[in-house]
């Protein structure tokens, strides 16, 4: 991945990398990619790379035929398909590895593709981290909404779900059960009634950082961050990263690569529009770049230039 560049991915055939609102994991020493991809009956696709540079495609994992294997418990939405053969909408996959259970756990925002009102969690689980995963199903953690979403990995294997509530007015942080198949317990309320979506959590030096944006549908706003000792404590007030539309993206996901930390943004529709009647999905790129950690403050690298 290039720095401060707008860049329209390619995998090894030349194709366009649809991996939208996605996220990276790092697993025996490969990166792997997920994903939205809203093409023909696909909603999560898979990429990897050795060197983040030239990504393989390895096909689309959550399909409108992936296998279904519903909880047994509570509210559950299971279907990947709607009744009059419509789509329904998986967005925002996060992926992480539970080392006890050997299984790669998903989570995603489900909504049934016509409104925005089911608001779910929904769930995917595989043995591998790029093919054979099973759906499980869409539920409202502990019965709240949930829509823009992402989870975080502690060293010590503990997990969190972060996830937009209220219909966007909070942002709730959920401590996830030891096989990250269910919500343990609810552990902060944030930002309550400031409409604050894409989440993106880091660490460094101790100081945990919270990434979001403000809720403009597909049009990019300011980001502004969050800070903490826990992710169970108390976190500060939010503050300005980045320019007015930071640089024409909404945060995706953080990664750390050879000891840095990097932002990768979605730019839905490009970066050449600025009225929602000339939104074209099929224009939208990634942004990629460095923080800058300066007087207890975070920079994008962008910032400096």
């Amino acid at each position: 991945m290039k720095n401060n560049e707008v860049i329209s991915f390619v995998d090894q055939n030349g194709k366009r990398v649809e991996a939208h609102g996605g996220h990276l994991l790092y697993h025996e020493g490969m990166y792997y990619w997920y994903g939205e991809d809203r093409n023909e009956n696909y909603y999560v696709h898979c990429y990897r790379s050795k060197d983040l540079k030239d990504w393989e495609d390895l096909g689309a994992i959550i399909t409108t035929l992936t296998p279904v294997v519903p909880f047994n418990k509570g509210k559950i939405k299971h279907n990947l398909i709607n009744t009059d053969g419509t789509k329904v909408n998986l967005e925002r996959p996060k992926v992480i590895y539970n080392k006890e259970t050997k299984q790669f756990v998903m989570w995603m925002h489900f909504e049934n593709g016509k409104d925005y009102l089911d608001a779910m969690a929904a769930i995917a689980t595989s043995n591998y981290p790029d093919h054979g995963f099973t759906y499980r199903g869409a539920f409202r953690p502990l019965d709240y909404m949930s829509r823009d979403c992402t989870l975080y990995q502690k060293e010590d294997g503990t997990a969190y779900f972060i996830s937009a509530s209220n219909d966007n007015q909070d942002l709730h942080i959920y401590r996830l059960s030891a096989d990250y198949l269910s919500i343990d317990c609810l552990v902060q309320k944030l930002f309550i009634g400031l409409y604050r979506e894409a989440p993106a959590l880091m660490k460094k030096d101790g100081i945990y950082y919270l990434l979001t944006s403000y809720c403009t549908g597909w049009l990019p706003n300011q980001c502004q961050y969050a800070t903490a000792e826990s992710i169970e404590g108390n976190w500060s007030e939010l503050q300005n990263i980045g320019n007015f539309n930071t640089y024409h993206s909404q945060p995706a996901f953080i990664f750390e690569h050879n000891g840095f930390l990097y932002y990768l943004g979605d730019c839905w529709g490009g970066v050449n529009w600025e009225k929602i009647e000339e939104f074209d999905y099929t224009k939208s790129c990634y942004l990629c770049m460095g923080f800058v950690f300066e007087n207890n403050q975070l920079f994008f690298d962008k910032d400096k230039e």
